[in-house]
């Protein structure tokens, strides 16, 4: 298993067997927790390497935060408003606007998944680093170039002329695209191999530690900026600004990390795990006609001897015959006279033959597939929430405060509720709830409980996203405005954080325990995949809820682009029966599933 792949953004913390949520809650929101590590560094370190070696890491700890700093401004800062650029800025549809937004999230959420094998097959980590966060700068200078040259948007639409707005030719969205795909590439080799390269320059658990608190603290930091401070300039002063404001911070970013260029430790790469699941697959699929006869007449191979077989509790007699479930697998590592096997253990052909322990690792995968399959109308439904809050802002009350001191508070600035309510749960749980849930019962919750809870707050934000929504129509229609798609209601934009806030909470719960879950019970050498995992169900999430809004938009009257005259609430009331349905079939799946790794 590469270096690059062994660490992908899995937290150090407790990873002791029993589950615990403790090590996320710690690893992304804990600052004591990142307090304590940099005591517990700077003891181990003035003993054991001196203050040069010390210096050293809060150097490079401080280079990696500036570069995921520069990075997370400049890609929260294009994306978070990107919905509302495109329907103010494009003349995009309000509805339409929304499915772009959608798929560009689902790319970004994709992107780093291919980006990782890329590193861990081929190039290692900083090459990777590099020309992603080089292609990041090159995204947000398209973009401030889109914001800069009238030639490359339409023209604004004049408010009472009443004719149709000009739409963008086909020039303008490819010059607006172009900077879309090269935000994607970006996302692609730095989200995740960023955290990995930091990682890979230490070799104690406590260094570690420091850098994957400090990654991801500000990783979430940057976050909120791009969210808040560079949607707000975009709002109120200028997208030009905005976008170069978010383009600076890229060059910065980009700066730092070049800057520690020679001093980087670059570990061989030594090839994707995901390649090992491949192999099987096709090594299964070309033994397909072979005759399986009893076990004990058949020859199984285990790979080259060596020593410590039993090092992760498998001794070499436990793997005399893989298991007996998913058996059509189990030819992938049947011996036979065209495989070629060395002497030594060496194949000649690995694409026809793999080892007991590749085809045993593949089939766990395959057990929990039910259970990640759960968990994808999860991020269908949130993805459908955050881009059409979006929408419900623009024509609500965004002004808080009172008298001259009232602020209206961007559209794209309302996800930031959501990221808010992820830190505030993740530590009432891990400092308050679960603390009492162990008095009470003695023990952890279990991962598959902690996702089953995320899943009954999920369904009662998307009711309240139904009731606020019903509402806001309501409103409307009260006042005679349904057929006037500028109309913005009296009604408080502030109301929508309350599904967002639930919605947070639900994610708290379910994210992480997604996370614990696969990562304890995955095999040793597909450890990684579980954060590959995650992302890869927030990506279909956001692709699905695209085809289901084309779906609904094709089979209703529900979602025309004036928010004023839609039924935007008959859409979130459809979401909570399907989340509910969703749920039924994940306590399906959960019933039906046995810990393979609960007491390791």
């Amino acid at each position: 298993m590469s270096p690059c792949s062994s660490r992908r953004v899995i937290p150090r913390g407790r990873v002791d067997g029993s589950p615990s949520l403790s090590s996320e809650v710690d690893l992304f929101f804990s600052l004591s927790s990142l307090s304590w590590s940099i005591n517990q560094v700077m003891r181990s370190s003035y003993a054991a390497r001196g203050m040069l070696l010390m210096c050293v890491l809060y150097i490079f700890v401080m280079v990696d935060a500036v570069a995921m700093m520069g990075l997370g401004v400049a890609t929260s800062g294009a994306l978070s408003n990107l919905v509302v650029y495109l329907i103010k800025e494009y003349n995009v549809p309000s509805v339409d606007a929304a499915q772009i937004g959608n798929i560009v999230s689902g790319c970004v959420s994709l992107a780093p998944v291919a980006g990782a094998i890329v590193a861990d097959a081929f190039f290692g980590c900083y090459p990777v680093v590099a020309v992603s966060m080089a292609f990041s700068v090159l995204s947000v200078v398209v973009f401030t170039l889109t914001a800069s040259l009238h030639g490359l948007r339409p023209s604004p639409c004049q408010p009472g002329s009443g004719g149709p707005c000009s739409p963008a030719t086909a020039g303008q969205m490819a010059a607006l695209y172009a900077g879309v795909f090269l935000m994607c590439v970006s996302a692609a080799g730095s989200r995740f191999n960023q955290a990995t390269m930091g990682a890979d320059q230490f070799d104690s658990a406590a260094d570690r530690d420091v850098l994957f608190n400090w990654f991801f603290i500000f990783f979430y930091a940057s976050s909120v900026l791009g969210s808040t401070v560079i949607v707000y300039v975009q709002d109120t002063v200028s997208w030009t600004l905005g976008f170069a404001v978010s383009a600076a911070a890229a060059v910065v970013g980009l700066a730092a990390l070049l800057a520690g260029t020679r001093y980087y430790r670059r570990p061989a790469v030594r090839g994707s795990p995901f390649t090992g699941l491949a192999r099987v697959a096709v090594a299964a699929a070309r033994k397909r006609k072979v005759s399986v006869v009893k076990s004990g007449e058949l020859k199984f191979h285990h790979g080259r001897p060596r020593s410590g077989d039993d090092k992760d509790g498998n001794s070499e007699a436990d793997l005399l015959a893989p298991s007996d479930s998913f058996s059509f697998l189990n030819r992938a590592a049947l011996i036979t006279d065209d495989d070629g096997v060395a002497a030594d253990g060496s194949v000649a052909r690995p694409w026809r033959l793999c080892t007991v322990q590749e085809v045993e690792d593949f089939k766990a995968v395959l057990r929990i597939l039910p259970l990640w399959s759960a968990a994808i109308f999860l991020s269908v439904a949130i993805g459908v929430q955050i881009n059409f809050t979006i929408l419900q802002a623009l024509v609500m009350d965004r002004a808080v405060g009172v008298g001259g001191g009232r602020f209206t508070v961007p559209a794209g600035s309302m996800i930031v509720g959501s990221l808010l309510a992820v830190v505030v749960s993740l530590g009432l749980l891990d400092r308050v709830l679960l603390p009492l849930w162990r008095r009470a019962t003695g023990h952890d919750p279990t991962p598959l409980q902690r996702i089953g809870a995320g899943h009954v707050i999920t369904v009662a934000s998307m009711a309240a996203s139904a009731v606020i929504e019903r509402r806001r129509r309501a409103t409307a229609g009260a006042h005679g405005e349904e057929g006037n798609p500028a109309w913005v209601s009296p009604m408080s934009a502030m109301w929508l954080l309350l599904p967002f806030a639930l919605s947070g909470a639900g994610e708290a719960l379910h994210f992480p325990g997604q996370v614990t879950l696969y990562y304890q019970e995955f095999p040793p050498s597909l450890k990684n995949t579980a954060t590959g995992m995650v992302a890869m169900i927030v990506a279909l999430g956001f692709y699905l809820s695209t085809a289901l809004i084309g779906v609904v938009r094709r089979a209703t009257a529900w979602l025309p682009d004036n928010m004023n005259a839609s039924r935007l609430e008959n859409l979130y009331w459809l979401l909570t029966v399907l989340v509910a349905v969703n749920f039924g079939y994940y306590m399906l799946c959960a019933r039906l599933y046995k810990y393979q790794n609960i007491g390791k």
